[in-house]
């Protein structure tokens, strides 16, 4: 993956600002060493294994658009029954959130890849928080809940100390600007995804994963069960995107697609993750820049044929990105203003008072959701 799709939260920075940087990253190449895989069934046969969605929580932009039991109750039963979904990837800060949430999707009967991404915050604040997310998600299994947990999300560039800058932003300018000792910044991520590894031992008994940059973060999966990749590639053929992904078999264990998705406009699968990359932050409010058309079947279209090749190849588990983006409303009325062009949830924001930023709102299906719950449908 390289870059926002909505946005997902992460200690007030928006998912967008989290992941611009990523394509000046890719001049990094791999990291990690190529250790011998544990003996793992990577191909189960066929079909998916797991059919879900990444549901963020999060202290969101306004008041209005923060994390609420009340809204996730109400989006968790439409995950499984609306969507069809077995699985929600469950990401984000705040334990509470995410530890409420989980415990939903479970009580619900689904399937839960839980994972905590907090950001732009001192590295042992980050493992006590992932530790204590995932003594939780171990109390989940224990009860019975099927539950795989992930350390984390591309961690150099969500975890300070790997990249120069205090924060997701100081470390996108030392990227855009090439001010990165290389050598060292991958020695740093090398240590730091060890650190997250054995922190999630210690507490998890169950599969442990990590949702690693297609392209660009390449640990050692040795320290995990789960390969995990947040994949936004674009290919015309879809023989292209098997061929692209065999690669991640190589180790010999499961390959979960931890993210894959685009925005609703024409042209947006062929920006890979850089479609949320329409969108002036600088004008108040924030708008599109240029014409860019909206086509929610542009979107349907290329995350329906995705899920046709994660399907031929039997993969572990596919979680499209994402359910709902709570701070990129729609506006028909206004296109400058129609964030959710910008977004890759599956649902469009609807608020009541349009210009109210402490307006209620609601969500409403997008034509790919509709595409992916007529997909997860077929498998019951």
């Amino acid at each position: 993956m390289e870059e926002t799709k909505g946005i997902k939260q992460a200690k007030g920075i928006s998912r967008a600002q989290f992941l611009a940087g990523a394509a000046a990253m890719a001049v990094a190449g791999a990291v990690g060493p190529a250790g011998q895989a544990r003996a793992t069934e990577a191909r189960h046969g066929r079909g998916l294994r797991r059919r879900g969605v990444v549901y963020t929580v999060g202290a969101g932009e306004t008041p209005g658009t923060a994390w609420s039991a009340r809204r996730m109750r109400h989006d968790i039963r439409a995950i499984r029954d609306d969507l069809h979904a077995d699985t929600v990837d469950v990401t984000g800060d705040g334990v509470e959130r995410l530890t409420s949430t989980a415990a939903e999707a479970a009580e619900r009967g689904l399937h839960v890849w839980l994972q905590p991404t907090l950001g732009d915050a001192p590295q042992r604040d980050i493992l006590e928080h992932l530790a204590e997310t995932g003594r939780f998600a171990e109390r989940l299994r224990r009860q019975g809940a099927s539950v795989d947990f992930s350390v984390g999300c591309e961690f150099w560039l969500f975890v300070p100390g790997i990249l120069p800058g205090e924060t997701v932003l100081d470390r996108i300018r030392h990227l855009q600007n090439g001010t990165v000792d290389w050598p060292r910044t991958l020695r740093r991520l090398v240590e730091f995804t060890a650190k997250a590894a054995k922190a999630g031992r210690s507490v998890f008994k169950g599969n442990l994963g990590y949702a690693a940059a297609q392209n660009i973060d390449d640990p050692d999966w040795c320290l995990f069960d789960i390969v995990g990749i947040d994949y936004y590639a674009h290919f015309e053929k879809p023989s292209d995107h098997v061929r692209e992904l065999k690669r991640y078999l190589r180790w010999g264990k499961p390959l979960a697609i931890t993210e894959f998705g685009t925005c609703a406009y024409a042209g947006a699968p062929e920006t890979g993750g850089m479609g949320w990359d329409i969108v002036d932050h600088d004008k108040e409010p924030p708008e599109i820049k240029g014409n860019p058309v909206r086509s929610e079947r542009v979107q349907a279209d290329h995350v329906g044929g995705l899920l046709d090749v994660f399907e031929s190849m039997g993969l572990y588990a596919a979680m499209a990105f994402e359910f709902v983006s709570a701070d990129a409303p729609h506006r028909p009325d206004t296109p400058r203003l129609d964030l959710d062009m910008a977004s890759y949830a599956l649902t469009k924001v609807i608020k009541d008072r349009p210009d109210d930023p402490a307006s209620d709102w609601h969500w409403e299906p997008k034509e790919a959701f509709r595409a992916v719950a007529r997909r997860y449908g077929r498998h019951g």
